[in-house]
């Protein structure tokens, strides 16, 4: 088979969503200790390889293979890729686009439970994760039959549940399942002195949300078949972060904060995880929206930690959730019929309930979903091989311990005399 323009676009697409790992490992380990870093960024890489791998051998069949009660696909039908490879291989191209969001979605959880996870723990979470929460809630949304789509038990009950690009499947589910095991690990022991969470290196905070990003574009817009929605997708993600930066440094300000790096990178996050889920389904001042009120929701979210008292270390439930949640429910208020099946609008656009009632139901099976399945995947490792470093190794910093690395390496004039990062040379 040639190779078209739309295979071109979802391969370089893919490519560009890839490149958002690594930059999430640039954003979460600027925002760590320095004493952690290593750890928190190889978090990042090791959800791409673990994940990558099981992608290939039985996750892309359980996200999109035969269904097996509207839950899952059958991992039997393409194990290995054998079957695409032999009948359909021009599949390989989405089967990619895919895994570069499974493995972004795992990577996402990192950050809640940064300074404090055992890596070996995180390694066998997560490909026990993505097995049994990310890939069959992503065939209940987007697969063939699924519990919530078109054909699907609940989508045609209450309407088929739109998400365009990852609000339900992953920022939703990444975020709930940051928060379990944010609660399952427990707090850091310098939990309450908000002075010692200051990022360690801004810079990298920056680039990392740079990154992201640049990524997006292809994340939203990787699904695009025609010009006029891959244009609107591209606006749109343009739109909605811009909105979210301005409104979280505004809010600062108005509260008698300085607006700083750190609030601009989670503002872009922030917009750019409400905007996913309806980047093709609302127009751009409903992007615009969107963004500006998820810039200010969310700055309120994070804060909430420190008040109901989990220690979500870089914000992952206040950012993904939040911010997930309200642009799936967001949807149901802006979405425009001609830009989803033709039928179907948002309330603000006269039409009625029906679309909001789906939104919600899909968010509450969301919910129910990813926090069972990680509550019960979390405890089974916390009570085995446990999945908390000790108190001594949290108090010294984790990279050197489970990395024998460290981010930072000073040596002093004439002398061989090297000091782990954050701490000052002798």
């Amino acid at each position: 088979m040639e190779l078209g323009s739309l295979d071109v676009w979802v391969l370089v697409s893919s490519a560009l969503v890839l490149l958002m790992t690594p930059g999430l490992a640039f954003f979460y380990g600027g925002l760590s200790q320095a004493k952690s870093a290593i750890n928190m960024m190889m978090m990042s890489f090791a959800a791409m390889g673990l994940v990558a791998v099981v992608w290939a051998l039985w996750g892309s069949a359980i996200a999109g293979g035969e269904s097996v009660g509207g839950l899952f696909g059958n991992p039997a039908t393409d194990l290995g890729l054998y079957t695409t490879l032999s009948d359909a291989p021009e599949g390989l191209i989405g089967i990619g686009f895919g895994a570069t969001f499974a493995i972004i979605t795992t990577a996402l959880i990192s950050g809640a439970i940064a300074d404090r996870a055992k890596f070996s723990a995180w390694m066998v979470f997560v490909p026990i994760w993505v097995t049994l929460v990310y890939c069959p809630l992503a065939f209940m949304v987007w697969g063939d039959g699924g519990l919530l789509g078109e054909g699907g038990a609940v989508g045609d009950a209450v309407g088929e549940a739109v998400d365009y690009a990852g609000g339900l499947v992953v920022h939703m589910c990444a975020g709930l399942a940051a928060l379990v095991l944010a609660l399952i690990l427990g707090k850091r022991r310098n939990f309450t002195e908000r002075a010692s969470h200051r990022p360690h290196n801004t810079p990298f905070v920056l680039l990392g949300a740079s990154l992201l990003w640049f990524g997006w574009f292809g994340f939203n817009g990787g699904a695009a078949a025609e010009a006029g929605e891959a244009g609107l997708i591209w606006v749109n993600t343009l739109l909605a972060p811009a909105a979210a930066l301005v409104v979280w440094l505004v809010t600062q300000r108005v509260r008698g904060e300085k607006p700083t790096a750190l609030g601009a990178a989670s503002g872009i996050v922030a917009g750019l995880v409400a905007i996913t889920p309806a980047c093709a389904h609302v127009d751009p001042v409903g992007a615009i929206i969107i963004g500006a009120i998820s810039g200010f929701v969310c700055y309120l979210a994070v804060g909430l930690k420190y008040k109901l008292g989990f220690d979500d270390t870089l914000d992952v439930v206040g950012l993904h959730f939040v911010a997930g949640l309200w642009g799936t429910v967001a949807i149901g208020l802006l979405g425009r019929a001609e830009l989803i099946d033709g039928e179907r609008a948002g309330l603000f656009y006269g039409g009625g309930l029906g679309l909001m009632g789906s939104q919600i139901v899909a968010v509450l099976v969301t919910l129910v979903f990813t926090v069972v399945m990680t509550a019960i995947i979390a405890y089974a490792i916390h009570a085995t091989i446990g999945f908390r470093v000790t108190s001594d190794v949290e108090t010294l910093g984790i990279d050197r311990s489970e990395h024998d690395e460290d981010a930072y390496i000073f040596e002093t004039e004439g002398s061989s005399r090297k000091t782990t990062a954050g701490a000052p040379p002798e």
